[in-house]
């Protein structure tokens, strides 16, 4: 009895933690099933349409019986501010994303995401969401964390090393899944850049979701709410480029399966959860667990697709878990300092 409380503590007291765990699990599903899905000849832009048309119809129940009574409705301005963040959000990030994807792996894409949390840094604290001080230890901490984490993705993608034994045995015994195309190489630094713009403009829509829940607490309206706009605009801009209706009709295949579980699972489910963190923690330390995806990538792309690991990924992974270990701890010193110092201030208003 006694250990079952004690665990349930701890897991009440790292909800948060686990909670951006299970995105970035989740996350790490979606940069495979996309980049197979795309590889197989779906449409990017399709793609992205039937993925919120999926996380839209999810989220409606939830919205309806769970948060019909947590809000009022939906102002004609709040709208068009949600309609514009969606847009420029999750939108644009999530068209460019799939786009890029077709010409970079799902470990490099993996890999350019670990910019997030150093961008949403920035961002947060030029728009006051994020405080640090050079003076204060956790704020330093912070700040070391966000570099180290970029180096970490860094190293991953970029340094090598000897090849590790059992990834080039499993390699040798097992043709790959997929095959990937060699692209040219204006292909190549095309979608690095695609790839680098759609993480600024995600890293932003976190940023950007801190002060909307807070004006409408009811995160699964509003994720709801965001994915519909998505998908109305994601429509629009996919029925202007792609005029042969037998690329939008979907069959009982991998491509419906990686729609549906990018749709239910990934936008749908996850993005409420990263809301509840972002509301709770701040987009930073939400931001911060991205640096997951890139190892559990790695992991089961060597499995699947039988890429290969090599040292300087496992070097680049630990740098990566190092950096996200101080921010962390860095954000959570901080919460702590905030609630010490509000504990004592009534204290020293009573003595007065």
């Amino acid at each position: 009895m006694g250990i079952t409380t004690t665990c349930l503590n701890i897991l009440e007291k790292n909800k948060a933690c686990l909670g951006m765990i299970i995105v970035q699990i989740v996350f790490t599903g979606m940069s495979m099933f996309s980049k197979a899905a795309i590889d197989k000849g779906m449409n990017p832009y399709i793609f992205v349409v039937y993925r919120q048309a999926f996380a839209t119809i999810t989220l409606a129940p939830f919205a309806y019986f769970l948060d019909r009574k947590k809000a009022d409705p939906l102002s004609y301005s709040l709208l068009l501010k949600i309609f514009l963040i969606s847009l420029f959000g999750t939108t644009l990030s999530l068209n460019l994303y799939s786009y890029s994807i077709n010409y970079v792996s799902a470990t490099f894409a993996s890999a350019t995401v670990n910019s997030i949390p150093a961008i949403t840094f920035l961002i947060a604290v030029v728009f006051g969401f994020e405080r640090f001080s050079m003076r204060d230890f956790p704020g330093v901490v912070k700040i070391v964390g966000c570099v180290i984490s970029v180096s970490g993705a860094i190293v991953f993608a970029l340094v090598k090393g000897p090849q590790l034994n059992w990834s080039r045995a499993s390699h040798a015994t097992n043709p790959p899944i997929i095959t990937h195309s060699i692209t040219p190489k204006e292909k190549w630094i095309q979608g690095c850049l695609l790839m680098l713009a759609a993480n600024i403009i995600w890293a932003s829509w976190l940023v950007m979701q801190a002060p909307l829940v807070k004006e409408y607490p009811a995160k699964f309206r509003l994720a709801m709410v965001q994915c519909f706009f998505s998908f109305t605009q994601s429509s629009i801009w996919a029925m202007s480029l792609v005029r042969d209706i037998s690329s939008w009709r979907l069959r009982w295949d991998f491509n419906l399966l990686s729609v549906a579980y990018c749709g239910i699972v990934v936008t749908g489910l996850s993005y409420w959860l990263q809301l509840w963190v972002v509301e709770n923690k701040g987009p930073l330390f939400a931001a911060s667990f991205t640096p997951l995806i890139l190892i559990f990538t790695a992991i089961l792309s060597a499995f699947i697709w039988k890429e290969i690991l090599y040292l300087g990924s496992i070097c680049g992974g630990i740098l990566l878990v190092a950096g996200l270990y101080c921010v962390i701890w860095g954000r959570n010193k901080e919460a702590q300092n905030e609630a010490n110092s509000e504990k004592t201030d009534p204290k020293e208003d009573t003595s007065v």
